[in-house]
């Protein structure tokens, strides 16, 4: 399974995410990668997936390259690069025109909105991810 097509998901900087620095937060980059993972989930998958599966974070692995500022024009091109069971794995890359803010590896589970537990993403679903497979 090759990865997915990039998915850009704009991103407005908010005064609350500025801190002492001047610059953007460090956490508020994570709110982000979830942002963009989950809209794009949200636009790619069946509405009925979308209704009965929820995504939870496993992990993730950040290196910053350069700070971000409040009047900056951002955005997080994510990849979905596989699915294994209830599992997704991401590759996000913040950047600000050519400039690559930070990059990020994430894992994330699938779970059943009724019982909370991990759902399996089966070809039903990842074909709309992955239509070249």
């Amino acid at each position: 399974m090759s990865a997915a097509a990039p998915f850009h998901f704009p991103i407005r900087i908010m005064p609350s995410d500025i801190d002492f620095m001047g610059h953007v937060n460090n956490a508020r980059y994570l709110g982000w990668v979830q942002d963009a993972v989950l809209a794009h989930w949200n636009k790619l998958a069946p509405a009925d997936a979308v209704a009965e599966r929820l995504w939870v974070a496993l992990k993730h692995e950040i290196t910053y390259r350069r700070p971000a500022f409040l009047e900056d024009d951002v955005i997080a091109k994510t990849v979905l690069e596989k699915i294994h069971g209830a599992r997704a794995f991401y590759r996000t890359v913040i950047q600000r025109g050519e400039d690559v803010l930070a990059e990020v590896s994430s894992s994330w589970c699938c779970v059943d909105a009724t019982s909370l537990r991990p759902a399996r993403i089966g070809e039903e679903i990842s074909r709309f991810f992955f239509p070249g497979d």
